[in-house]
């Protein structure tokens, strides 16, 4: 009898946890329709510091992936080309998506560069340093033919920037453990140069700028730094 007890318990105890794990497995409240609209076009200025938009050179920013999967895996895209007064250039590219479920996670430039053709060099991780704190950023060189294209981007979900895949997995699953599903965006800033080391010096100078322009909720959102 007291065996037969225990053993209920036991069970009990077991579909209790599975149905636990089952709605952990499964989040249904969407972070992003709890927040105000994102719109990308105007939170990022067309103007700022010593840098303005070059329309002129749209078609040279990559997209991050086919414009059909685009279209299913992302609310929002911009892709913009800006130029300082030295005639230097940076392409921004931001991808931002209202539901980070495994089926629609944004991709990382190393897969999109690679799928486009793209010799793809080894990723290097750590902090940029920027007017208005640190970002988990990471680096690499994309190659096609005589282009060559340092490339500095990171990616914010929900609330928290991360650089790498592990970690993006790390913060989808934290949110999913208080049963929300993040939304995210991908931060890509790049240039062609065949010097990468000014390439990325350039980038962290563009970077800092833009994010001395916006105001603390849009940092917040786009580079996960404090309000």
């Amino acid at each position: 009898m007291k065996h037969s007890f225990v053993a209920s318990l036991a069970l009990g105890a077991v579909m209790l946890l599975s149905a636990g794990l089952a709605k952990v497995a499964t989040p249904t409240v969407r972070i992003a329709d709890s927040r105000p609209r994102i719109d990308l076009a105007a939170s990022i200025p067309v103007q700022f510091g010593n840098w303005e938009e070059d329309r002129a050179l749209l078609s040279a920013v990559v997209n991050p992936t086919a414009q059909a999967e685009i279209q299913r895996i992302y609310a929002q895209t911009l892709s913009r080309t800006y130029v300082n007064r030295n005639g230097e250039r940076i392409m921004l590219s931001i991808a931002y998506g209202t539901d980070q479920t495994d089926g629609l996670s944004v991709h990382f430039p190393e897969g999109c560069y690679g799928g486009q053709g793209f010799a793809v060099g080894a990723t290097t991780l750590g902090p940029l340093a920027t007017s208005a704190g640190p970002i988990p950023s990471a680096r690499l060189v994309a190659s096609m033919y005589n282009r060559n294209e340092p490339i500095t981007y990171w990616i914010v979900v929900g609330d928290k920037a991360v650089n790498d895949s592990w970690q993006m997995k790390k913060a989808k699953l934290a949110y999913a453990l208080k049963g929300l599903i993040p939304d995210a965006t991908l931060m890509r800033v790049s240039s062609i140069t065949a010097d990468n080391a000014a390439g990325y010096k350039l980038q962290q100078e563009f970077i800092s700028e833009m994010m001395a322009a916006m105001t603390p909720e849009q940092r917040h959102h786009f580079a996960g730094l404090a309000q």
